[in-house]
């Protein structure tokens, strides 16, 4: 049992999981901070976080500010030894930083200094990266800048999307977190500084990026759905409605028209990019749930010859 106290940042999936290990481990957290309940699902309810789920699974109090840079006083209340960031969502400032004595730390998945910003996971799969992984270090003023502390690397294998990537990525940072902490409270841990000639950075990833890209080659437009899956997916246009695909892998080398669909015909769908062919393996139509290339072949019997935008 660790009695230094702990205010938590996160919000998604990925950082729900490091919160319950940090509780399942002992660690005393006193207060978990997230972004506010919205819109979520195919429903369209307005629901809490994956972060405030498992809060109020542990226990734990929650705080859901619109803006927490305007909103905070809680965070004093709770008399935090130490502010730890995963995943959260919001630029946060320095009066909030410099709230606890031990120096605020924040969980990121990547290897910094590459990939800063916010969707290091994305990016790693879509630049075909075959390794990544977790860096802890000071949270500061400047995006992902301080200090990093410790990291963890992990393995991308060729079937990875962004969903099971996250999901290693989960496990990794939470058994270094473990580790590192204890070191940290006892001072053994040391940063060390970035290497500013190394930086690449991550932008958001806009909606317009969701619509794959028909005019490359194969490796690359596989990587792009792979980042994209299973969430938000990327997606191609039929007949005048949105088509998401969440696997895609290799089929040849040939072209043609580009965006035609060339066969489909029981478990096989290929479409043709500008450099190469691909085979949708997973796709989605508006309302209806996710479809093997055999299901949706059943389903839909005027997708040979159609043009995917």
């Amino acid at each position: 049992m660790d009695n230094h106290r702990i205010v938590y940042l996160g919000t998604p999936d990925i950082s729900a999981y490091v919160l319950k290990g940090l509780v399942d481990n002992g660690f005393n957290i006193v207060g978990v901070v997230t972004k506010e309940d919205k819109v979520r699902g195919r429903n369209n309810k307005v629901e809490e976080s994956p972060v405030a789920k498992m809060a109020h699974q542990l226990g734990l109090p929650v705080h859901k500010p619109h803006r927490l840079n305007k909103d905070f006083e809680i965070l004093k209340e709770w008399k935090p030894d130490l502010l730890l960031t995963f995943a959260y969502g919001q630029l946060i400032s320095d009066e909030i930083l410099s709230l606890a004595p031990y120096k605020p730390l924040n969980l990121h998945a990547s290897l910094l200094p590459k990939y800063c910003g916010a969707a290091p996971i994305q990016y790693a799969l879509r630049n075909g990266d075959e390794v990544t992984g977790v860096s802890l270090m000071e949270m500061v003023h400047e995006m992902d800048a301080g200090d990093v502390y410790s990291v963890i690397e992990t393995k991308i294998d060729e079937k990875d999307n962004y969903t099971t990537l996250a999901d290693k990525l989960s496990h990794d940072a939470l058994t270094m977190t473990l580790d590192a902490l204890p070191k940290y409270f006892n001072h053994e841990l040391h940063g060390v500084k970035q290497n500013e000639s190394k930086v690449s950075f991550c932008p958001t990833i806009k909606k317009e990026e969701e619509h794959l890209n028909l005019y490359t080659d194969p490796k690359t437009f596989i990587n792009q759905v792979r980042s994209l899956s299973l969430t938000p997916g990327g997606h191609l246009s039929f007949n005048d409605e949105m088509l998401k695909i969440y696997d895609a892998s290799y089929y040849s080398d040939k072209t043609g028209e580009i965006g035609k669909i060339v066969l489909a015909h029981k478990k096989q769908i290929v479409l043709q990019l500008e450099k190469g062919q691909v085979l949708l393996n997973v796709l989605q139509r508006p309302g209806k749930k996710m479809m093997s290339a055999s299901d949706f072949n059943n389903g839909v019997h005027d997708l040979e010859g159609s043009i995917l935008k």
